[in-house]
């Protein structure tokens, strides 16, 4: 893992976890922004932005972006000696999670699947996600079949195809679940086509979630113009940050529409908890609790946590942790 340093003049130290090119940041965004007032977010944003010499609404250049910006709101509120969401306004102190797994691995198969995902929501979680689009439908819907038969009715299982598929074989392999009642199918479509992801939204009855590829409130925009999710999933981090994460959520909000951003929960929790259509946080626990050692898992409560009540985000690694793991 990298993070994202920003240091100011009074020695607040602003973090955030790298989703950009390190170059971008180091040598375009850092230098533009020195000497601004870290309390001016929407200024320092747009500086980042306008002063591209040809600025583009997506790619790396913004996920280097939303890596500055949320590095300024850490600062913000570790000034202010506040979580960042009470800076934002707190709209739930709670925030309903799920578990990101089920994905293919080699020698895994249905039992091994089972035991995963059940294992989850012995941690307390009610709500898993599994992947599906690796092997032949037949496969794949019995995967479903066993999850849900082994976790029950009342927790929420979510499908992930990571733009697998066409609208026309989407639509054949959501019919085949539906009666398993998926809380939503993830990305059944390949990214650009959202004429297609609009048909599967149209033809079936499982709500479809997709978004985390698209970049800022115009990518936002379009997809839902074009009618294509149920549920808008833009990275905290890929998307702009949290000042654009904001705007994107306000923007789904206009439209009825929940939002659910993907990737890092250490990234998006602070933003979900301002904000009244935050749906459900994505996590990694099988992921984060093997290789990431400098943020640790949010401790799990009946499909919640609780937000931090620290300064900033609070995700400062330890200085013991440092120390050990430094390298030079």
């Amino acid at each position: 893992m990298t993070q994202v340093e920003v240091h100011t003049d009074a020695g607040i130290v602003g973090r955030s976890i790298s989703a950009g090119n390190h170059d971008i940041i180091t040598s375009q965004l850092l230098p533009r922004i020195v000497g601004m007032n870290p309390f001016h977010s929407e200024a320092i944003w747009d500086r980042m932005y306008r002063f591209n010499r040809k600025p583009v609404a997506k790619g790396l250049y913004i996920a280097a972006m939303g890596s500055v910006d949320i590095a300024i709101w850490d600062i913000i509120g570790k000034a202010l000696g506040l979580p960042v969401c009470d800076v934002l306004g707190v709209f739930n102190t709670k925030v309903k999670v799920y578990a990101a797994g089920g994905y293919y691995e080699e020698g895994k198969g249905v039992d091994e699947l089972v035991r995963e995902m059940t294992g989850y929501v012995k941690e307390g979680f009610r709500s898993v996600k599994m992947k599906i689009g690796g092997e032949p439908m037949a496969l794949d819907h019995e995967r479903v079949r066993a999850v849900r038969e082994a976790i029950g009715p009342k927790i929420d299982l979510m499908i992930d195809a990571n733009n697998r598929w066409t609208a026309a074989e989407a639509i054949r392999f959501g019919r085949m679940v539906e009666k398993y009642n998926p809380f939503w199918f993830e990305e059944p479509v390949e990214p650009d086509d959202f004429q297609g992801c609009a048909e599967v939204k149209r033809v079936l009855d499982i709500p479809i979630a997709a978004g985390e590829n698209e970049f800022t409130r115009w990518g936002a925009r379009d997809l839902i113009q074009a009618q294509a999710v149920d549920v808008l999933q833009c990275d905290t981090i890929l998307s702009g940050g949290i000042t654009e994460g904001r705007k994107i959520a306000a923007l789904a909000s206009a439209h009825h529409i929940p939002f659910s951003p993907h990737g890092s929960p250490h990234m998006a929790l602070h933003l979900l908890a301002s904000i009244p259509n935050a749906l459900i946080m994505e996590t990694y626990p099988a992921v984060e609790s093997q290789y990431n050692l400098a943020l640790p898992l949010f401790p799990v409560n009946d499909g919640c946590i609780e937000v931090p009540r620290v300064p900033g985000l609070g995700i400062d690694p330890s200085p013991e942790m440092i120390r050990k793991y430094k390298v030079s």
